[in-house]
């Protein structure tokens, strides 16, 4: 039976879950074969369409252009990957306009990236714990600015602001984290870990 691509994705970074291959897919720059791909196509295809989908054995990706990112997990298992874009026959995006978006200012480099942290969540659990923060901040020093978007996440725990926005700031200061769509719990536990 073909793997797919979420099985082969947590297998090259040695992800202990096949939903995690889906959030560095999100966060984009990943590639299993560097010597043939840059990282960026499945990342740049989805921000160009209407609608991208992505589905592989049980788990199913979707960006919805102008709202949140959903990962839905189906009863059925199916085999490879299926791919499926939808853009309007009127669509006003313009390609230089979307690459743009992710570019550092006169730069021609993709330099910012917009990870849904509610990809991390899990079969509703919160994000608390050290570890979690750590799995959401992988690959975040490949990018100049990380746009960390809370929209779906209810709250953060003390542990997981500190590591995210406290240590990994520290050890990467060139890297800039943007959150946005904070609810107002999540708002304060990202102050006080900035502050500390």
């Amino acid at each position: 039976m073909a793997r797919g691509i979420f099985l082969k994705i947590q297998r090259a970074l040695d992800l202990l879950d096949p939903r995690m291959a889906i959030l560095e897919l999100a966060k984009g720059k990943l590639t299993t074969d560097p010597a043939n791909h840059s990282g960026e196509g499945i990342f740049f295809a989805s921000k160009m369409v209407d609608v991208f989908d992505i589905r592989s054995r049980r788990l199913h990706f979707m960006h919805d252009d102008g709202k949140a990112d959903w990962l839905i997990e189906r009863p059925a298992d199916a085999p490879g990957t299926l791919v499926l874009m939808r853009l309007s026959n009127d669509s006003a995006r313009i390609q230089k306009d979307v690459f743009d978006q992710f570019a550092a200012p006169d730069e021609f480099t993709f330099a910012k990236t917009v990870v849904p942290v509610r990809l991390a969540q899990h079969e509703g659990e919160c994000l608390v714990s050290r570890s979690q923060a750590k799995r959401l901040t992988l690959r975040f020093d490949r990018f100049q600015a990380v746009v960390l978007d809370f929209e779906g996440v209810h709250q953060i725990g003390q542990a997981f602001a500190d590591e995210v926005f406290r240590v990994f700031q520290i050890a990467h200061p060139s890297t800039e984290l943007v959150p946005v769509h904070m609810t107002l719990a999540v708002e304060q536990m990202v102050k006080r870990a900035q502050s500390g």
